[in-house]
């Protein structure tokens, strides 16, 4: 379920962001609340083991850890390797969302292309935009858990309209140890082909569009599939996962507070709170659950694609454009702006302030000079030669020798 907050950012305030922070949907505090309390218990319970159950010896040893774990935790490349990590993460996350297959470029073609008001030019037109629908339910079976709990047999998917009985058995009579998510494009074609015999599709450039645009509609849903199938490679997030754990794990004893008064380098202050230690640990783990919940867009975290709202909305629109709004045109009538040659929408009182003149360039704000009289209209249009090293002269616009001027004063 995608939190969505366009709405409140829209402008830039004096604490903008400050509203953002108390969300709990979709926030880095549900996501990473548990983490955080077992660190802060872990932490805990170390600190109240020095302080109270070690002995004289065992607490000098414990000292030297400390030293020791806090001086080499800094060697792990934590911020490096998370960075580079999270923007692969997040631009794979942005490439799938660019490339889900929405059906409308098809059934803009499907409406205009195939003709026929009577019934069976109805029924070509819904069956060739239910093909469509079938292919992209089909990909996003393989992809997503929430589209799979929806549709978990073909059962349901012929319950559900995608799918005739007789297209059921056929699709499930070729036998293929692959995913048979194309099987709706070829009938998508054949009918289409069918259709243009039929002289349903009058022109064969028709034709070609059609086919053309559904495979481009192929393309996304394979594109989809290709991202489920090679991941990002799992040694990477291993790395990345072992140098979060690995440095909070030394965290847990390195920044741990020692006696004041054996004068260890910057133990001067004893606290019981790890202020910063907890900051850090909040934003690289943090990092780290950004990257886990976009690595796969086709959860059901509060950010994932919503897929089943995509199937829903994609079936209904699209067969509403190949069906009722089939050669369904308004009447056609003269605008309000018929005798006007400067046509401009009215502004309401709300968006006075963004009437605003037109931007002509930033040559126009030369024209004031021109107010300052007859010499320096002269000077403007008076033409001076530079001589140049290889004596041949270049001809300039004084106007540039009078902002070169203006400039300095």
């Amino acid at each position: 379920m995608t939190v969505t907050y366009s709405s409140k950012v829209a402008n830039a305030t004096f604490f903008g962001f400050h509203r953002l922070l108390l969300k709990w949907r979709g926030s880095i505090y549900k996501l990473l609340y548990r983490e955080f309390i077992v660190f802060a218990v872990l932490y805990t319970a170390i600190s109240f083991m020095y302080r109270l159950l070690l002995t004289g010896a065992q607490k000098r040893y414990f000292e030297k850890l400390s030293i020791y774990c806090d001086r080499y935790a800094e060697q792990i490349p934590v911020t490096f390797v998370l960075g580079f990590y999270v923007t692969l993460v997040v631009n794979r996350w942005w490439n799938q969302f660019v490339n889900l297959p929405w059906p409308d470029r098809l059934m803009f073609l499907i409406s205009s292309s195939v003709h026929g008001s009577d019934e069976h030019g109805r029924l070509l037109r819904r069956t060739l935009m239910r093909y469509v629908n079938l292919t992209s339910l089909l990909i996003f079976r393989s992809v997503s858990t929430a589209v799979y709990k929806r549709f978990p047999t073909m059962d349901h998917v012929v319950e559900a309209g995608f799918m005739t009985a007789d297209e059921r058995k056929l699709f499930e009579h070729l036998k293929s140890p692959h995913l048979k998510y194309w099987v709706p494009f070829i009938w998508f074609g054949n009918l289409a082909a069918k259709a243009r015999k039929e002289g349903r599709i009058r022109d064969s450039v028709d034709l070609q569009s059609l086919m053309t645009e559904m495979n481009r509609f192929r393309s996304w849903c394979s594109l989809l599939f290709g991202y489920d199938w090679v991941g990002i490679p799992l040694v990477y997030t291993q790395v990345v996962t072992l140098a979060v754990y690995t440095f909070f794990f030394a965290c847990l004893i390195g920044r741990q507070f020692l006696d004041p008064t054996k004068g260890y380098s910057g133990h001067d202050l004893d606290l019981y709170i790890p202020i910063f230690t907890l900051l850090q640990f909040f934003f690289y783990a943090g990092w780290l659950k950004v990257a886990e919940q976009l690595i796969n867009p086709f959860g059901e975290d509060d950010d994932d694609f919503e897929t089943n709202w995509c199937i829903d909305r994609n079936l209904q629109v699209s067969l509403l454009a190949v069906d009722e709004m089939h050669m369904s045109l308004p009447k056609m009538k003269k605008d309000i702006y018929w005798d006007d040659s400067a046509a401009r929408p009215p502004y309401t009182l709300a968006a006075a302030d963004y009437c605003i003149p037109s931007f002509l360039g930033s040559t126009v704000e030369m024209g004031c000079l021109l107010s300052l009289g007859p010499p320096i209209q002269e000077l403007l249009q008076t033409k001076v030669l530079i001589p140049t090293s290889a004596d041949c002269s270049v001809s300039i616009n004084s106007n540039f020798l009078l902002f070169a001027l203006l400039n300095l004063l």
